[in-house]
């Protein structure tokens, strides 16, 4: 005998990947905006450095030109923002997850692994979209006057940074112990925010050491953001890098994610 669709409740089943995706996704942003530790690496520190380096004498004149010192600082403090929260802040939270046998459990259930890292990609980018929110209406308070024909060159740079150094977070947090991944995830950040391009330009910087900065993630979001927001032209270049960089990472996290 068959019974018509809908007569038995309830009616078990793998959801839709589309409801699973959302699911995930919130879940994965309500325990980063709960999580003290998260909110003082991604909000709270861009917004002291932007404060302090807005309204201090602390960067060097050369650096900024003829640009007022809040224009030059805050495309470089949404750069950091999307670092911290997408890098360093996935990396430790993937690694202490698997310490604790999250993603094992998870994957037990009907969540494909690809969708466990889209998951979390998809919460960084509301986080993203959070911290630029936030920082856009301080730094306006400061005085900041973005490029308006370059918003959309920034947004597009946000989405693929945000991609970049999430799937870099995936790759360090999905292969190294939770200790290892703390520590790493940390130094990293330190060493990109001081000579990775974000607070001191590459062309303050000698050509060769330019160059390089200039192709890595974090130099490559801040000298587009900065082309985007206070030049307001388009930035083919850096949105190379950062998708390249996206591909490659995101290509060998895939292969190199563990579970435990």
């Amino acid at each position: 005998m068959t019974f018509a669709p809908g007569t038995f409740t309830p009616a078990p089943g793998r959801g839709s990947l589309g409801r699973m995706l959302r699911t995930h996704a919130r879940v994965e942003v309500s325990l980063t905006l709960r999580h003290g530790e998260q909110v003082l690496l991604t909000l709270l520190i861009p917004l002291a450095l932007l404060i302090g380096l807005s309204l201090l004498d602390i960067l060097p004149a050369s650096s900024l030109g003829a640009v007022p010192r809040v224009d030059w600082i805050t495309p470089r403090i949404l750069a950091l923002a999307v670092m911290s929260s997408a890098f360093t802040g996935q990396a430790i939270a993937l690694g202490f997850d698997r310490r604790y046998g999250v993603l094992k459990r998870l994957s037990a259930t009907a969540l494909p692994r690809w969708l466990l890292v889209a998951g979390r990609l998809a919460a960084a980018l509301v986080v993203v979209v959070l911290q630029s929110v936030i920082i856009g209406v301080v730094a306006a308070f400061l005085g900041w006057s973005p490029s308006l024909a370059g918003l959309v060159s920034a947004v597009l740079l946000l989405v693929l940074g945000t991609l970049a150094f999430g799937a870099l977070g995936v790759l360090l947090g999905g292969a190294l112990r939770a200790e290892a991944v703390l520590a790493l995830a940390n130094i990293v950040w330190f060493v990109l925010l001081l000579a990775g391009g974000i607070l001191l330009a590459p062309s303050s910087l000698p050509s060769g050491l330019a160059r390089v900065v200039e192709l890595l993630p974090s130099g490559a979001l801040a000298e587009g953001m900065r082309t985007a927001l206070v030049d307001g032209s388009f930035a083919p270049g850096p949105m190379v890098v950062l998708a390249v960089w996206a591909a490659i990472a995101g290509a060998v996290a895939s292969r190199t994610t563990k579970l435990t």
